[in-house]
């Protein structure tokens, strides 16, 4: 593994948060009181989303007509084979803007009961402010930034929504015309005709194009990026955080702590609440444990490569990423997620693997100090090839920390970060609704999942 690549110090991400963190730390005080975040119950599945009508082509009076339609096509239940699965099944606000279906195993049920996916439903919120892939160069460090996918592979959110469309693990559409029939059938026909033409309908690859710019004009919407979090009012001296979670950002941003800030950006220096994204869009191998509920785990020869596939081919590096750096090197990163909402979702990471927003903040901390927590008997990362295992981060904080000077943070630190990352859920969140029974035939993973 060449320092290049792997140095990860984002020496200009790092100066600024630790700018931020001085200042921070002295301003902050164990006076900022108001009322604690409170755990959230686990979350709960469905086995199947009952079939429901699409809702009533009426346009709020915050929505331009495209926003509108394509808020009509995102909760529509017809548009799967068989019906009854929407795009917004998988990405519900209530969840964090993700969901996975109702799935409990960590990724997302499709529209049959036998189709369950390979990686966990990434939040579509905030989507406007996601780069296009590309490879960023800073001094002598090299990062795969942006793009939407756990990998990457499409360069926009309207190429995005098109994806869940055909994919036989989620939708389930034969091709692009089966898709443009349905929404030719559907109650907003007349609104897709008096936005793209009356004759679009016969031009069924044109139609399906615009059925992913009308989804992404509704994603770009405030309905997805709110900033209404209590963090978003605090900048804004509108709220005051309480002492744990005062004291959660300020272990958050500490660069000898959890350094979660130096690829998580934020600048709780700035009112405005788009320049604290949470995320710097890059890719990281973080030994994220292997998740042994998906179907496609059971062979113990797979392993989900992220930037270098299964679901995309490896990216060609571009002319400014230097020559003794090779792809590679990325085998086994996936794109960071923004923080926000992070409390609400029910699974974490590109896996899923984790089902509780504490077990991931244990992990970050103890994944070096007690690695059998996490990885089983041997004690080792066990979700990618030998040849790739050098591609995890260990060489920044807290993954440098040697095994012998025990976790990165106390009990109390992890809960204060919790504590801290809870005021990131937009107000509009709730929490789930009733119970529903498990998947059937779902394996269980041995090692806490």
């Amino acid at each position: 593994m060449t320092s290049t690549k792997f140095s990860r110090t984002h020496s200009f991400s790092a100066l600024r948060v630790f700018c931020f963190s001085i200042s921070l730390l002295g301003g902050l005080s164990v006076s900022q009181a108001q009322n604690q975040g409170q755990p959230r119950p686990q979350p709960q599945p469905q086995i199947q989303p009952a079939i429901a009508p699409p809702a009533p082509a009426t346009t709020p009076t915050s929505f331009t007509r495209l926003e509108n339609l394509g808020s009509q096509i995102f909760k529509d239940q017809a548009l799967s084979e068989p019906r009854g699965t929407s795009c917004n099944d998988c990405h519900l606000a209530s969840s964090g803007f993700a969901g996975n279906n109702g799935s409990r195993i960590g990724v997302a049920q499709g529209s049959t009961p036998q189709a369950i996916g390979g990686r966990n439903a990434m939040s579509n919120a905030y989507t406007s402010f996601t780069p296009k892939f590309q490879f960023r160069v800073t001094a002598e460090d090299v990062d795969p930034v942006g793009g939407f996918f756990w990998d990457g592979r499409s360069d926009t959110a309207e190429l995005q929504a098109l994806g869940p469309l055909l994919n036989k693990l989620e939708m389930n559409n034969k091709d692009a015309a089966s898709v443009v029939r349905k929404i030719a059938a559907a109650p907003y026909a007349q609104m897709f005709k008096d936005e793209f033409g009356s004759q679009i309908f016969n031009n069924p690859t044109l139609a399906f194009q615009k059925i992913g710019v009308a989804i992404a004009a509704f994603e770009r919407t405030s309905a997805l990026q709110p900033f209404s979090s209590k963090y978003d009012q605090f900048i804004q001296g509108k709220a005051k955080f309480t002492p744990q979670e005062s004291n959660g950002m300020k272990v958050f941003m500490d660069v000898n702590k959890g350094n979660c800030a130096s690829c998580h950006l934020m600048n709780p220096n700035s009112a405005k609440p788009s320049d604290s994204m949470f995320t710097d869009f890059a890719f990281y191998a973080t030994g994220i444990p292997r998740n042994m509920a998906i179907p496609r785990n059971a062979n113990p020869s797979f392993f989900d490569l992220g930037l270098c596939g299964p679901d995309r081919t490896k990216p060609a590096l571009t002319s400014n990423v230097p020559a003794n750096i090779s792809i590679e090197k990325f085998c086994g990163t996936f794109r960071m997620t923004s923080l926000r909402n992070t409390a609400e979702r029910k699974a974490w990471m590109h896996n899923g693997f984790f089902k509780d927003l504490r077990d991931v903040v244990s992990f970050y901390a103890t994944r070096n100090s007690d690695p059998k927590r996490w990885y089983g008997p041997k004690g080792t990362p066990n979700d990618l090839p030998a040849a790739y295992v050098g591609n995890i981060i260990n060489d920044r904080v807290p993954f440098n920390r040697p095994a012998s000077a025990g976790a990165a943070l106390t009990e109390r630190e992890i809960d204060d970060v919790v504590a801290f990352l809870k005021t990131l859920s937009d107000a509009q969140a709730q929490p789930q609704g009733p119970a529903q029974p498990p998947l059937v035939g779902a394996r269980n993973n041995p090692f806490g999942n």
